[in-house]
């Protein structure tokens, strides 16, 4: 039986692979492996690891990498340790193909131990634009690494074309966390409410900021000026449910003015470390609006018809549906976009990443490549005929 490996560094990225692994698990045609590191075994980060086994799967090898530091630095350790590990991990499992999702530094890691082993690698996500994020440079790494792709719309596939990768080989699938709305029974707003013990207010926000790793020296007064935004909006009725950031150089710092923040505003705040795939997308649907720099916001909200107010420039150059509200990270521009969230009609609200079943069409083309040996690494550079 030929073996599939996922890759997971994170507790979003799990999210969005749990469809294709929960496909894969139930067709039983080849063997699942799943490597687990980054966030998922870190406790400052919840564990997250154990929702992975909770939903059913077994983890082949979880691997520590993330440092006490999220310097740039920090972050450069964590790379070389990861690529140590996984090169032993892979040499243990030998897989016949390697999913890897998105564009974070652990999945660089990943990929180049994959790569200088001659490991295909299916690449998700790929051609996607994050300019305010060293997360750009990454991912088009990963995608001259990776021999499948796995792209959201149109417009990603033939930029990943125009990095010389043939056309035969990247595939237009849509966002694959799309499945997630389609497929999980969503939790009601008591249910909710239980779990927590937190009641929704008349008016809620759904809010996830995470660092803008181009510009980390203007972190400080970003928060600043968000969390007074955040302070004026309690004042007018809202209850806000917070979801921290992740490992990212400047992460750490934001966390702590989280928990600052909360202690202030009990009774209007609720701050989780996680709150897992099932649970984030059902209060996703029952708030207001979602705000912060998340790509949740841009790629799942609008398939829920709920608005994104979106801050910075973490997100700038990704495809976005009418219902995204671009702001600067100022109080007055963010209080500016809440009126216009409130008053969006959401019969309205389209996205451009819904285009249906990602994880079967995956699933398709993985089976193709691997039961009728198509896979051959010694890739041609395709150049795209242009003048300049």
């Amino acid at each position: 039986m030929k073996k599939i490996c996922f890759f997971t560094g994170t507790r979003a990225e799990y999210g969005l692979l749990y469809p294709l692994m929960k496909l894969i698990k139930e067709k039983n045609e080849y063997e699942l492996q799943i490597i687990a590191s980054g966030m998922h075994l870190s406790p400052e980060f919840g564990l997250t690891y154990k929702e992975i086994e909770k939903d059913g799967f077994k983890i082949n090898e979880k691997i520590e990498i993330v440092m006490s530091s999220d310097s740039d630095i920090g972050i450069n350790k964590a790379i070389g340790l990861g690529l140590i590990s996984f090169s032993e991990t892979l040499k243990r499992l030998e897989p016949d193909i390697l999913i890897i999702l998105g564009d974070r530094f652990e999945a660089l890691s990943m990929a180049i131990a994959s790569y200088i082993m001659k490991i295909p690698i299916a690449h998700i996500h790929g051609g996607e634009r994050t300019e305010g994020a060293i997360d750009e440079g990454i991912r088009h790494s990963i995608t001259k690494m990776s021999y499948l792709h796995f792209t959201s719309t149109a417009e990603y596939r033939k930029r990943v074309v125009q990095l010389g990768e043939n056309p035969e080989r990247v595939f237009n699938v849509g966002a694959i966390g799309l499945d997630n709305i389609k497929n999980l029974k969503l939790l009601s707003k008591e249910q909710i409410e239980k779990s927590l013990s937190f009641k929704f207010g008349n008016k809620n926000i759904l809010f996830t900021y995470h660092p803008t790793t181009l510009n980390t020296d203007q972190l400080k007064q970003e928060v600043d000026e968000i969390f007074k935004a955040l302070e004026k909006l309690i004042k007018i009725g809202y209850k806000i449910i917070i979801t921290k950031s992740n490992a990212d150089e400047g992460g750490r710092f934001i966390n702590q003015f989280i928990d600052k923040f909360s202690v202030s505003q009990k009774d209007k705040v609720f701050v989780s470390t996680n709150f897992g795939t099932l649970k984030y997308l059902s209060i996703m649907r029952y708030v207001d609006f979602v705000l912060g720099n998340s790509s949740s916001g841009i790629v799942e909200a609008p398939s829920l018809n709920v608005p994104t107010i979106n801050i910075g420039e973490r997100q700038k150059g990704r495809v976005r549906g009418n219902s995204i509200i671009d702001v600067s990270p100022s109080e007055e521009e963010i209080l500016r976009a809440v009126s216009i969230a409130q008053n969006m009609d959401r019969k309205k609200i389209n996205n451009p990443y819904d285009q249906g079943g990602a994880a079967r069409q995956i699933y398709d083309v993985l089976k193709d490549y691997l039961e009728n040996n198509k896979i051959n690494l010694k890739k041609e550079f395709y150049d795209i005929k242009f003048s300049i």
